[in-house]
């Protein structure tokens, strides 16, 4: 019988069936053009939709399943409703309008990891910025001139971060570097009550906030990233980076390594969370 989970949310699901429907073709040792001409499609079709890149059809998934050579009448419905499950919108469907396909596949991930790993060089992480942060950066630096579009973008934010106050909530590793807390995003006010948020959201078991001093700067990574861990097995280890008009999504063994690596540099380099915490009070005293 498949597993089915994890529950509510929909991109996860996703891609624990197209792992778990891969498994079932390469164990009847059915090549992927096969199994696409058995459901009208094609070899990438397949590869999509074993990689969970894009939703299911129950008839597709019921051929499919046929074809493997899965026929139990209960295990089929286990499949079916994995379908129906993976197809469910999640809470940012209604903020569809306002984000490209690779952000909603990205919270859809976010939302299922286990373990978040980020690392910033201009701005607070997204998941721990104040709303008057938040309204500085998508309104361009303009709050007083906000328009209900940039509102629902500041939601959008607001609502992303729930994920860390859930009773499942996933770690959250933070690095930042030094100059972050100096660059006055919305002005000095905002950026006091910023320093006072980090203050109390580092208290939260499941938060670590890491900040790079100036003199090692620059030196591990040459850029923002979020690599994101999940408890799942099917569901691998993924590195995003995200640019101007899109993202990349790294999952093969030697870029996860790599970017590990400069994980472990970025601990090494950065102050220690305790250390952190001191230096966030003296830079707020200075504000």
């Amino acid at each position: 019988m498949p597993e089915r989970r994890p529950e509510g949310r929909p991109t996860a699901r996703r891609i624990v069936l197209g792992s778990q429907l891969r498994r079932l073709r390469e164990a009847a040792e059915i090549s992927r053009g096969e199994a696409g001409y058995r459901i009208r499609g094609s070899e990438s079709k397949i590869s999509r939709m074993e990689l969970g890149r894009v939703g299911f059809k129950e008839r597709d998934v019921a051929d499919l399943l046929a074809m493997y050579g899965v026929t139990d009448p209960a295990e089929v419905d286990e499949y079916l409703q994995m379908v129906k499950e993976s197809n469910n919108p999640g809470w940012w469907h209604r903020y569809g309008d306002l984000m490209p396909n690779w952000l909603q596949d990205f919270i859809g991930l976010e939302e299922s990891a286990s373990r978040i790993q980020t690392y910033e060089l201009q701005f607070i992480p997204g998941l721990m910025q104040t709303e008057d942060y938040i309204r500085a950066i998508v309104s361009h630096g303009r709050p007083d001139m906000s328009t209900p579009d940039i509102e629902r973008r500041v939601k959008l934010r607001m609502d992303r971060q729930k994920v860390l106050h859930r009773a499942d909530a996933p770690k959250l590793w933070a690095v930042v570097d030094e100059s972050v807390l100096h660059r006055p995003i919305g002005g000095l006010r905002v950026l006091r009550g910023q320093i006072d948020y980090l203050l109390e959201i580092t208290r939260l078991p499941n938060i670590t906030l890491q900040v790079v001093p100036y003199g090692l700067s620059g030196y591990a990574a040459e850029g923002a990233f979020t690599m994101l861990r999940f408890a799942e097995a099917e569901l691998p280890d993924l590195v995003y980076i995200e640019h101007l008009t899109g993202a990349l999504y790294l999952d093969k063994l030697e870029e996860i390594e790599q970017y590990s690596r400069v994980v472990d540099r970025l601990t090494v380099d950065a102050e220690t969370p305790s250390r952190t915490r001191q230096l966030l009070s003296k830079r707020r005293a200075e504000l």
